[in-house]
């Protein structure tokens, strides 16, 4: 991506060195960090996996050690405060022509652990949006885990992580994840992950509608971006991570998209940049 002489954001908190005093209990992040890391590239709720897993939050416990940032941890916060600068830019008018606010999130970059008004949350549950205090939560060493166990790289494919939660707070911002969290609580486990399928599809789309308008501002996308994001895509689909998991797929278990259904979405939005063709809860399901 081209981000040279982009402007950093200034909804940015910088929690990296600061203690928390929480850890792990009943596992281990090693244990946990494979499954969360896949949780959360789903689109689901990685502090699920730590509950499932039966790890708990604590206080207290062993020091964590010091941290000590490296040049490539300084270049991936630059990188992630120009992101979300441009999802500020493009969603600010956006919303603007559609006679709205956009009120943007907060970007907190945070090392081994961190507390938000959603609850406490180890490195290892990923990047999370938490809508109570309206923040996009990113432990830097999230890309490099994305590099190495999902194969997934390049510039593009981290502005995608970002934009994608980001696209979380846009839902929110319109009513559509309380919305949807709300019906998902009141519908069996199938229904809810219908539900859940259509918020993670549309926050893709969303992804993708930034990515448009933005390289139509700013000419920020270089040939092989799209490839790298749709690349990511195509490795966090719920048939792609579980066939890679246990060598077959469950369907009827699918709570975030298909690899196809994820892949559609994205490009859907980078394709046309409206919003408006973006209503994954207005389709029949199997239209997704």
């Amino acid at each position: 991506m081209r981000l040279d002489g982009r402007r950093q954001s200034s909804n940015f908190e910088d929690r990296r060195g600061k203690r928390t005093g929480m850890k792990i209990a009943g596992g281990g992040i090693g244990a946990l960090i494979i499954a969360a890391l896949i949780a959360w590239v789903s689109g689901g709720n990685p502090l699920d996996v730590i509950s499932s897993q039966g790890g708990q939050l604590m206080t207290g416990g062993a020091p964590q050690k010091e941290y000590v940032s490296t040049p490539e941890d300084e270049e991936l916060a630059l990188f992630s405060r120009q992101i979300l600068a441009g999802t500020e830019d493009v969603w600010t008018e956006i919303f603007r022509e559609n006679g709205l606010e956009y009120k943007p999130p907060k970007l907190v970059l945070y090392d081994g652990a961190v507390q938000s008004a959603c609850g406490g949350a180890d490195a290892s549950v990923g990047p999370f949006y938490c809508s109570a205090d309206q923040s996009v939560y990113i432990d830097l060493s999230f890309f490099r885990n994305m590099r190495r166990d999902l194969g997934a790289d390049g510039d593009f494919a981290y502005a995608y992580v970002i934009a994608h939660e980001v696209g979380h707070h846009v839902q929110h911002l319109l009513g559509t994840l309380d919305n949807a969290h709300s019906r998902m609580a009141r519908l069996d486990k199938a229904g809810a992950n219908k539900e859940s399928v259509r918020l993670e599809l549309q926050a893709d789309f969303y992804a993708g509608v930034w990515a448009h308008n933005d390289n139509k501002r700013f000419r920020s996308l270089e040939p092989g971006d799209i490839e790298e994001a749709l690349d990511a895509a195509s490795k966090i689909g719920d048939d792609y991570l579980q066939k890679k998991a246990r060598g077959y797929a469950v369907p009827e278990s699918f709570n975030h998209g298909t690899s196809a259904q994820r892949g559609r979405w994205l490009r859907k939005g980078l394709s046309t940049g409206r919003v408006s063709d973006g209503d994954t809860f207005a389709l029949d399901y199997t239209a997704l």
